[in-house]
């Protein structure tokens, strides 16, 4: 068995040029180390006619804190298998893997850089007609093929256990369900914002529905999840979007996903108050990510019921009316998983560039101020939605 070490850039491409036959023997490759991301080495392959891949490699540690957080490689072997699956019934919109190595926790990808990452774009006001629509296909399909609808019970049972996660569950227990609702020393928001992060730990009501939300997350193994949706493992263009990093990936509830992907939309929603000074062009925009949630959670509906009225095998599972019981739930699931999302990016560990970018430290801690009663009342209310209609007035009503 090769021993883990960690690659530098000349390394990477030693082994791609080695390992792989991506490129003609006699090619000039060169590698450089990019991105910043929290956990892994990211370096890009290519040669003189601009062919490339991306080579990815974990770390044993969460790479934003060092060696005192330590993390398990396993992480490398989940993502890779996640976008593998994920890829099978939904190719057109997850990263391709064209080789992997578990046992140096490499994976080697397809390169996206003639895409953008949807949370600069969106933080410069960038619009994408097909994200609401692609996303939702990714989301239904994806969760749907790899549930109780559509899986032997045997099959979904093992792959329960493959696809066991703890150590990254666990950071996302913590920073999701944890951390927020009580003193933490990974907490971090700037100290005017303490009146309004008090009122929330004491708020008894917001901290029971997250015990709940938690618990659905601790035990509830309804599909194989990407487990880190947010606008930064989102790449697009014009006509393409692409899903990336499902290094959290595990069996849990079907609504977090999309939960997940709502919140970073709303993140964006509320930094733009204070990033389009123009109120015709900050209207646009707004509208434009009212109506992408709105379609996103419209077209999951429709695309998840239409799989499970057409290609459901359990035969309890297609009486009549259950499909939309069910997902009515995962939508209640995905309101509250929502605001999750919006307050822990607000007063947690992990901070969105949405937010922290804005330069006035006024004018952020409005719309921190904002993110924070954002997610507040999605969390309390999202019970009382059940429906795609209920979310959307219930947006309307607190954003408007």
């Amino acid at each position: 068995m090769v021993d883990y070490t960690a690659f530098d850039s000349a390394q990477a491409l030693e082994y791609v040029k080695n390992q792989t036959n991506f490129f003609a023997p006699e090619a000039e490759l060169t590698c450089y180390e990019f991105g910043d991301g929290n956990l892994n080495l990211v370096f890009r392959v290519h040669d003189e006619q601009s062919n490339s891949v991306i080579l990815k490699q974990a770390l044993p540690y969460a790479r934003c804190v060092g060696e005192s957080w330590p993390l398990t490689l396993e992480r490398a072997r989940i993502e890779a298998s996640v976008l593998v699956r994920h890829g099978e019934v939904c190719p057109q919109t997850t990263v391709k893997v064209l080789h992997r190595n578990d046992a140096l926790a490499i994976t080697v990808l397809e390169d996206l850089g003639h895409m953008q990452i949807l949370r600069a774009q969106l933080c410069e006001g960038h619009t994408y007609t097909n994200l609401a629509t692609d996303v939702a296909d990714y989301l239904a399909k994806t969760s749907f093929y790899h549930s109780d609808f559509y899986l032997p019970p045997a099959q979904k049972k093992a792959l329960v256990t493959e696809f066991t996660n703890p150590e990254l569950c666990a950071i996302t227990e913590d920073l999701f369900f944890d951390d927020p609702y009580r003193y933490s020393e990974r907490n971090n928001y700037p100290d005017e914002l303490q009146p309004q992060v008090t009122a929330l730990q004491n708020n008894q009501a917001v901290k029971l529905a997250v015990a709940e939300l938690k618990a659905k997350f601790l035990s509830c193994a309804q599909s194989l999840l990407h487990g880190d949706v947010h606008t930064g493992s989102i790449f697009v263009d014009q006509t393409n979007t692409k899903l990336i990093d499902p290094e959290f990936g595990f069996f849990g509830p079907i609504g977090f996903d999309l939960g997940s992907f709502i919140g970073n939309l709303l993140l964006n929603y509320c930094a733009q108050h204070k990033r389009i000074t123009e109120l015709p062009k900050r209207r646009d925009l707004h509208a434009y990510l009212l109506n992408t949630i709105q379609t996103c959670v419209a077209q999951f509906e429709q695309t998840w019921l239409h799989l499970a009225k057409t290609q459901s095998q359990d035969l309890s599972l297609q009486a009549e009316g259950y499909a939309e019981r069910f997902i009515n739930q995962v939508l209640r699931d995905a309101y509250g998983f929502c605001g999750t999302e919006l307050i822990r990016r607000t007063i947690g560990l992990a901070h969105v560039a949405d937010i922290e970018d804005i330069e006035n430290p006024v004018a952020r801690l409005e719309v921190q101020k904002q993110a924070l009663l954002l997610g507040e009342q999605l969390i309390l209310q999202a019970p009382h939605c059940n429906t795609k209609e209920d979310l959307s007035q219930l947006l309307i009503s607190l954003l408007l």
